[in-house]
């Protein structure tokens, strides 16, 4: 099941579930992990969550009128390969979309780590341009997908 965010404790799992991921796996510093956007008035975090407990997360945070960027996105080991990443990003879309889309359209950006990169392209992404970044000492790219609503028939 992937909800919103809405309590401390949604967010302790959200939280533990990143430092799981990108502090303890990848290595990144806490502090540059957990930041003020988590905090933002119009951040939107989602929670995965299954049997066993909260599994997977991701946020919204919006950068103006029909356009937010994607970030924090992780699964849990024990959960990955089982299609639940993509089910969290297709999520954060449909409420990204909800929440913050401008005439029917919404950009979606995102900074996608070099082995995920594949992974967005699958859902639709495309690269912004050519250039590679570090970021938390891991190689990153920026990608992008334009949301638009279906049609009335």
């Amino acid at each position: 099941m992937i909800t919103r965010v809405t309590s401390a404790e949604d967010m302790e799992g959200a939280w533990a579930i990143r430092k799981s991921v990108f502090v303890e796996e990848q290595h990144v510093p806490l502090e540059e992990e957990l930041d003020d956007l988590d905090h933002a008035a119009t951040t939107i975090h989602l929670l995965a969550t299954d049997e066993e407990g909260p599994c997977g997360t991701g946020r919204i945070l919006l950068d103006g009128p029909g356009h937010v960027h994607l970030g924090r996105i992780c699964v849990l080991k024990r959960v990955r390969g089982t299609g639940l990443g993509r089910d969290v990003v297709l999520e954060l879309e449909k409420v990204a979309f909800e929440e913050y889309a401008e005439g029917g359209n919404l950009e979606i950006a995102l900074s996608a780590q070099d082995v995920a990169q594949g992974f967005y392209q699958k859902l639709g992404y495309e690269y912004v341009d050519d250039r590679e970044y570090l970021d938390a000492g891991i190689w990153h790219r920026d990608m992008k997908k334009t949301v638009t609503a279906p049609r009335a028939s």
